[in-house]
């Protein structure tokens, strides 16, 4: 991990283009190239971020990062007030409660309650930024990736996005559309998803633990 402290502008051209006037800012860089900024406010969301895979070029007062897609993410910096690298190793991954990791399993076991024709492909499903709850396709053979949330919030929409996005490069896997699957899911999560393109569910644990054993055959 790369943590800079700069006073910098950021410019962003792609889907549309946007701009961040001079300010001081913290911008991160992670070891699979993801490069966020952001800044002194806010508990998660940076205010501009290119994921992996991208390109980062670096000059004395200007970074460009490109990716395939052809979007330009453009930091000048004007003055740099820190630069440091940490070696932070693997990390284990987000460890869900009893209930999330429950409901997860259930649903793995009867994803057809999600959607008919909804069949498993694997549960914690390997990627580049950690594993999709669930893998699934669909009846036509569209591939369904799953985020399982207790509570549906605005970041478990947030980490589907980055999910389905990663998915997206791996050609093997066809078309990928998201779902977002929680007990409650909030108002303003629902908006997010919805507009982002994914389904969302509200699932009722107490239903699914007592589905009858027959229709639980896990893997």
């Amino acid at each position: 991990m790369r943590l800079v402290i700069a006073r910098c502008r950021v410019d962003y051209d792609g889907r549309l283009a946007a701009h961040l006037p001079e300010a001081v800012r913290l911008l991160m860089v992670k070891a699979d190239g993801c490069v966020a900024v952001h800044a002194d406010g806010g508990a998660y969301k940076p205010l501009n971020w290119m994921n992996a895979p991208n390109v980062l070029r670096e000059q004395p007062d200007r970074w460009e990062i490109t990716n395939p897609k052809g979007e330009r993410l453009t930091i000048e910096l004007l003055e740099v007030f820190s630069d440091t690298a940490w070696e932070m190793g693997a990390d284990p991954g987000l460890q869900k409660d009893g209930v999330e990791a429950h409901l997860q399993e259930l649903l793995a076991a009867a994803p057809h309650v999600l959607g008919e024709g909804l069949t498993l492909v694997r549960r914690e499903y390997p990627t580049a930024l950690g594993p999709v709850d669930l893998l699934c396709r669909d009846a036509t053979g569209i591939t369904v990736a799953i985020e399982v949330k207790r509570r549906g919030e605005i970041d478990g929409v947030e980490q589907l996005s980055r999910y389905v996005e990663r998915l997206a490069l791996d050609s093997s896997l066809g078309t990928i559309r998201g779902m977002f699957v929680a007990q409650v899911v909030k108002p303003q999560a629902r908006v997010l998803a919805e507009a982002r393109g994914f389904a969302v569910i509200e699932v009722d644990y107490d239903e699914l633990r007592g589905l009858r054993a027959d229709d639980l055959k896990l893997f």
